[in-house]
């Protein structure tokens, strides 16, 4: 490792540690690495360029984005929390169970924790405060919590880009994801009841049986959005990519011809904002991608995987540090930057140890996911402090609870492999 390298990575953490964009702070990092190693900084430009555009499964990112964006302007949250709130909300901590299991539905249309956190968050986050039925801080912090489902039932914007820096399957990570959003969602729901209970909040008035039918009925178009993914891309209809362009489609004719809940103006508000969210985002990668060619020109991944297997460490042994790092490194990192640039210097490892790829990208991307609510640097935690005004302090002094059953899930997903890897092998996985 040169001290150029070092430099870099001090100037990485200096400019984000005074708030810099990781991605500016990865770039401008990463050309001051150039210049002192007195390489063309045009190389900078050159990963960029190569590693965007040579990459046919990047576009599923926007399209993805698109997807989520034509969901949340439509009327399709309500109509899904209505439907959840006949089928759950008539048990104990009932509401706490609808954002749970309304937020695992939206998850098979959105890909991303922060949409699902906007799309449901504000609308939710209100039924459970009227009238004093649940404290701020509480419905703040389940809302954040159940928001991390988003990105591991597929769709999951995080998967592809683990499956960009491993050269893994993305049909196989998707199906990966499957149970272990269940298994998420199940320890959230638990840990709600037990929470109600112990707070004394009284049940809500359940939906009349009658009434299922109609609120099934006007959620079908939406509840449609993940079957349609998934029997595209496992039934060979699809790749992922085009998957993601069915996804944007369908989603743009179920909100404006369907639900009629589209204007043209709306739709150029959101064809913008996916705009912006999808340059965000290719900045980071666009950033990773040189950050990548600077640690496989130190030779770093060959000298992790050496050290790794000089200190004789098994493969579950490899698996818990590599994990408790990344819950560290979630504290402090932002988890795109983790999946794209921390997670690849540990593969080599991995295949050198013979550990599946599927089942380590689906525990980090897990992994990076609870890295979104763990203070000081947890995006939903900011996200729903921003939609709702709720304060920051209260958010974080409630979401511990959720932190630590969705660990507890997480360190389930570690010793059992088929958590992960029961669905991709039905498929015929090997």
């Amino acid at each position: 490792m040169s001290g150029a390298f070092l430099y870099c990575i001090l100037m990485l953490f200096g400019l984000a540690g005074i708030g810099a964009p990781i991605a500016l702070s990865m770039i401008v990092s990463a050309i001051f690495y150039l210049f002192m190693k007195g390489q063309d900084p045009g190389l900078a430009a050159e990963q960029i360029i190569q590693g965007l555009y040579d990459s046919f499964l990047l576009l599923a990112v926007p399209l993805f984005i698109v997807a989520a964006n034509i969901m949340n302007a439509g009327t399709i949250s309500e109509r899904l929390l209505r439907f959840c709130v006949a089928l759950v909300g008539r048990f104990r901590g009932g509401l706490g169970h609808v954002n749970v299991v309304s937020n695992m539905i939206f998850a098979g249309m959105s890909g991303s924790a922060v949409a699902d956190a906007v799309g449901l968050g504000k609308i939710i986050i209100g039924m459970m405060t009227k009238d004093g039925r649940y404290s701020p801080g509480y419905a703040a912090a389940i809302t954040a919590a159940a928001s991390t489902i988003g990105p591991i039932i597929p769709p999951s914007i995080p998967m592809v880009m683990y499956a960009l820096v491993s050269d893994t399957s993305i049909g196989y990570l998707f199906l990966g994801g499957i149970v272990p959003g269940i298994v998420m969602g199940i320890v959230l729901m638990v840990m709600n009841a037990r929470m109600a209970h112990r707070m004394g909040v009284p049940l809500e008035e359940p939906v009349p049986a009658r009434e299922l039918p109609a609120l099934t009925f006007r959620a079908a178009p939406a509840l449609m959005m993940p079957v349609i993914l998934l029997y595209g891309i496992y039934g060979g209809a699809t790749t992922p990519t085009e998957a993601a362009a069915v996804a944007a489609f369908y989603s743009l004719i179920v909100a404006g011809l369907f639900y009629r809940a589209l204007s043209f103006k709306a739709l150029y508000g959101i064809f913008s904002e996916s705009a912006r969210a999808t340059a965000s985002v290719g900045l980071v990668i666009g950033a990773a991608l040189i950050f990548n060619y600077i640690v496989a020109s130190e030779n770093i991944p060959a000298a992790v995987s050496k050290l790794m297997q000089g200190l004789d460490i098994s493969p579950l042994g490899f698996l818990i540090a590599v994990n408790i790092l990344f819950l560290i490194l979630g504290c402090l990192l932002d988890a795109t930057t983790i999946i794209l640039v921390i997670i690849p210097l540990f593969i080599p490892t991995c295949k050198a140890l013979g550990i599946d790829l599927v089942h380590f990208g689906v525990v980090s991307v897990v992994n990076c996911m609870i890295g979104l609510i763990t203070p000081p640097y947890g995006v939903l935690l900011f996200v729903i402090n921003a939609i709702t005004g709720i304060p920051l302090q209260t958010i974080i002094r409630a979401v511990w609870p959720f932190i630590g059953v969705l660990v507890a899930a997480l360190a389930a997903m570690i010793l059992i492999p088929d958590i992960v890897l029961f669905v991709p092998k039905v498929f015929g996985y090997k």
